[in-house]
């Protein structure tokens, strides 16, 4: 079996984000809007697509930006600020789709983000 390491993780990411991109599109060229199947199904679509994309970001911009030794960038962290941002972005989303956004709910998702990342950070040192 293939094991994968720290450093193909990211670049395995950056291939599967154009295909969850194209599933995304042709998922929403396709399919109409009607019930709750097809929005459960475009969030997750979405949401690969948005991980798989800004993990790879958060890897690359966190291993060349801060490069100390304090800070050391790896895939499982990559991916967690990753699937982090998505959560964001989806549950915003989602409580647009349902006309229940407001500013104050998009800042205690963010708040919320934060605090768990702040956590994990804690924890690792």
């Amino acid at each position: 079996m293939h094991r994968t390491t720290n450093r193909s993780s990211p670049y395995m990411l950056l291939l599967i984000a154009p295909v969850a991109w194209a599933a995304l599109l042709l998922f929403t060229r396709f399919i109409a809007p009607e019930g709750i199947l097809a929005f459960a199904l475009f969030f997750l679509i979405l949401s690969v697509a948005l991980t798989s994309t800004l993990a790879p970001v958060a890897y690359f911009t966190g291993s060349r930006i801060f490069s100390s030794q304090r800070y050391r960038a790896t895939a499982r962290h990559a991916l967690r600020q990753g699937g982090l941002l998505t959560l964001i972005v989806v549950l915003n989303l989602i409580l647009l789709a349902l006309h229940s956004w407001s500013i104050f709910t998009a800042i205690v998702i963010v708040v919320a983000a934060l605090v768990l990342e702040i956590l994990s950070l804690a924890r690792k040192a």
